[in-house]
């Protein structure tokens, strides 16, 4: 077990990407929106934009690492990317707490020995049902959960297979891995804790012509599209548990 991370240190967030424009100047950026739900603030927190090939600094001057999402695939090998990938497993090694989220989740997959592609069962947008697994029982994160709960949901590519060792903690219908966790104290979800239902409207709303030529129904995903509070608090919770 490794020794507590000094409070004073920030959360690093690595930022892997945005959404466009359009919904980026509406909602902010993904790094603001992970930063928002994990209840940071500037002064507590580093943001290091890796798509922009920027690199953060050694594992040991943070206290946690959180992985946004992203436009990007994890399977493209950009240089940002298996640069980033590397120092992940750098920071794993150390022992520091991370959670990624949706190309996090991938890149953390990948960074430490597990697959990554496009789902054969599909895209997966808008709000989910996840359920928990009997690996889940006892994990300090999920205590109290209950064994379903609503997810925002807005991937292409997705976990083949986890690391070796991984607890896969949680599954939707389209995917068998929706929560791993890796070790003691690194997570990862497919689906998005940061993002609210207006968020995924509109990003619906934007792309809906995209989404239908996929044959996806649109106007029943966006109907369906609620409020995720059990998923939208899991990053805080890490934070308080983990960090």
């Amino acid at each position: 077990m490794t020794a507590a991370m000094p409070s004073s240190l920030p959360v690093l967030i690595l930022h892997t990407g945005d959404p466009d424009d359009t919904l980026k100047s509406q909602f902010g950026g993904y790094a603001d929106q992970l930063a928002q739900a994990a209840g940071l603030t500037p002064d507590t927190m580093e943001i290091v934009a890796v798509h922009e090939g920027r690199q953060p600094r050694a594992p040991a001057s943070y206290r946690a690492a959180l992985i946004t999402g992203s436009p990007a695939m994890v399977t493209d090998l950009e240089p940002w990317s298996e640069d980033t990938a590397a120092w992940l497993r750098a920071a794993a090694a150390a022992g520091l707490p991370m959670f990624g989220v949706c190309y996090g989740h991938q890149l953390l997959a990948h960074a430490l020995g597990g697959k990554v592609g496009y789902n054969p069962a599909g895209r997966e947008v808008g709000t989910q049902t996840v359920e928990l697994l009997p690996p889940a029982a006892g994990d300090r994160l999920l205590a109290g959960l209950p064994s379903t709960f609503p997810a925002q949901m807005l991937h292409a590519q997705t976990v083949l297979q986890p690391p070796p060792g991984a607890a896969v903690l949680a599954r939707s219908d389209l995917d068998g891995h929706q929560m791993i966790r890796i070790g003691r104290n690194v997570f990862s979800t497919q689906f998005h804790p940061e993002f609210g239902p207006e968020f995924v409207r509109a990003h619906l709303e934007r792309f809906g012509r995209r989404y239908a030529a996929e044959n996806l129904d649109v106007p029943g995903l966006s109907a369906n599209v609620r409020a995720t509070p059990v998923a939208g608090g899991l990053l805080r919770r890490f934070l308080e548990v983990y960090a």
